[in-house]
Order: C-alpha cells, then sequence, then structure tokens
C-alpha cells in the first residue's frame, strides 16, 4: 500500500484571480492555473490551491491557515503586500535571529514573514 503523498493547501477566497495575482505578484509564485473559480500557484514543492467560497465562509477570519515565507527584504515585502490589500498584524519584531513580521492577506488569511539574520 501507498504511504499518502502532500497534495496542496487550499484557501477559500471571494475573488480567486485576485487573490492569485497577490501570491504571484507578492510572493513570486508561479501561477500553473487560475479561473474565476480555481487556481493552482507553485513556489518550489508548495502548491497553493485557491477555491471560490461566498463571503460570509470567506469573512470569519479566525480560523485559517498560517503559510510562513523566508524572504530576503522584510520591508519592501511588507511595503509591497500592504499595497497589494495586506495588513500589518502587530509590528515588525526584531529578534536575534532575525526580522519577523506577521500579516493578514486579502480575505484574513495569514502570512508569516522571516527574514534571517
Amino acid at each position: 500500500m501507498a504511504a499518502a503523498s502532500f497534495r496542496w493547501i487550499l484557501q477559500l477566497h471571494k475573488d480567486v484571480p485576485k487573490a492569485a495575482r497577490f501570491y504571484s505578484e507578492g510572493l513570486d509564485f508561479t501561477v500553473n492555473v487560475c479561473t474565476l473559480r480555481w487556481a493552482e500557484l507553485q513556489s518550489g514543492p508548495l502548491k497553493l490551491a485557491l477555491m471560490q467560497s461566498n463571503d460570509h465562509i470567506v469573512q470569519q477570519k479566525g480560523y485559517s491557515s498560517l503559510l510562513s515565507f523566508t524572504v530576503t527584504d522584510i520591508n519592501s515585502t511588507v511595503t509591497k503586500l500592504m499595497a497589494m490589500g495586506a495588513e500589518l498584524d502587530g509590528s515588525i519584531k526584531y529578534e536575534i535571529h532575525g526580522k519577523v513580521a506577521s500579516m493578514r492577506c486579502i480575505d484574513g488569511h495569514m502570512l508569516g514573514l522571516y527574514e534571517p539574520a
């Protein structure tokens, strides 16, 4: 019997093409498929699927996946993502091991950013 293998992470969004642009332009994901209701994106081995959902399901911001990214310049990444509609959740923290920040992207999903020292 074959072992299970990871397929993708799925996020629900009101506007799938807008969400796909957010990840592709803001975090350099490659868009493999994008329709009004479904998108498949990739960053290295990570596959992210985006599915269209109605407003009231997406607006429940209390429960969300958290995607964490290593970036080369946290300040420019935060600025770029905020220009695309993300919100900084707290301030950028300056730790011994590097800088960290939490953001809510469009539709309220959480992103973690890490810039190594």
